[in-house]
């Protein structure tokens, strides 16, 4: 009789929890996505869930007013500016690796997270973002994500390359933590071998880097991948960068036969790793 009510306690909890969190929605993304159907257990409660970003756009940003302008909006709250960059595909990519890969426990879709809704960010302990030399967060928006990364979250940072990109990122990171340095990532450290030894990194193209001539490519010149994070004060990464690669075309692209097999296969086990070592460190 004891066990059944601490069930029953149990699923009150579980309920409550999901009660708080805010319902899963699908908004326009800037690459113009319109043929990604959801998946049949789209809302199947699981104990994992890529979260993303949302955030707003820098007024320097690399995608510029122009590139929205047939979306008829500049609304970052909407969708359709660099926070979508690679979504929802990618998400939906990697929850189906990260199945396949390890016992966890991942929803089929992603849940794109705004830092003004409220109380909304605790309930995602894992967060993703990508295109961050286009973000420019409020002041009110950094100090929650610091008190968010601060209670145990996590953040994965991914896709932004040169040192003017970086600038744009740093505006927004130093204001997170204005006492906490951005470190190159040792080797040794647990992230890079908790499920899979990644010892062996190298920089992972883009698709855009690998059409050749004009477009984007000119973006990788001169770079080199590096691998950052930033620490708590128990020596655990609360933040993890990909900087001068871009993972997130990796889950994107991971179905394409054009796109190279190497960057996708390590993309993949990058970012099993960030996964599973936040939930267990």
């Amino acid at each position: 009789m004891k066990a059944f009510w601490r069930f029953g306690a149990g699923i009150v909890i579980l309920t409550a929890l999901y009660a708080y969190q805010r319902p899963f929605r699908v908004y326009q993304s800037m690459e113009a996505y319109d043929d990604i159907p959801l998946p049949p257990d789209y809302a199947d409660h699981t104990e994992w869930v890529q979260a993303r970003l949302m955030y707003p756009q820098h007024p320097d940003a690399r995608f510029g007013p122009g590139r929205y302008r047939r979306y008829g909006s500049m609304d970052w709250r909407e969708g359709g500016t660099s926070w979508t960059q690679d979504y929802p595909r990618a998400d939906r990519h990697f929850a189906m690796a990260l199945r396949r890969l390890t016992r966890v426990s991942v929803r089929s879709v992603e849940q794109p997270v705004n830092l003004d809704d409220g109380d909304d960010v605790y309930n995602w302990p894992w967060l993703v973002a990508g295109e961050m030399g286009d973000w420019k967060l409020t002041p009110d928006q950094c100090r929650k994500l610091r008190d968010y990364l601060l209670r145990g979250g996590f953040i994965y940072m991914d896709d932004f390359w040169g040192p003017e990109e970086y600038g744009r990122f740093y505006e927004s990171m130093h204001e997170v933590f204005p006492d906490r340095e951005v470190v190159e990532i040792d080797d040794k450290d647990p992230i890079f071998h908790t499920v899979y030894d990644l010892d062996d990194r190298y920089q992972i193209l883009g698709q855009w880097a690998l059409r050749g001539g004009g477009g984007m490519a000119y973006r990788v010149n001169g770079t080199h991948a590096q691998w950052k994070g930033i620490y708590d004060d128990k020596g655990h990464l609360m933040v993890a960068m990909s900087f001068n690669s871009d993972v997130g075309d990796s889950w994107e692209w991971a179905d394409d036969p054009r796109y190279p097999e190497k960057f996708s296969a390590l993309g993949m086990r990058i970012g099993v790793n960030y996964v599973v070592y936040s939930m267990t460190h």
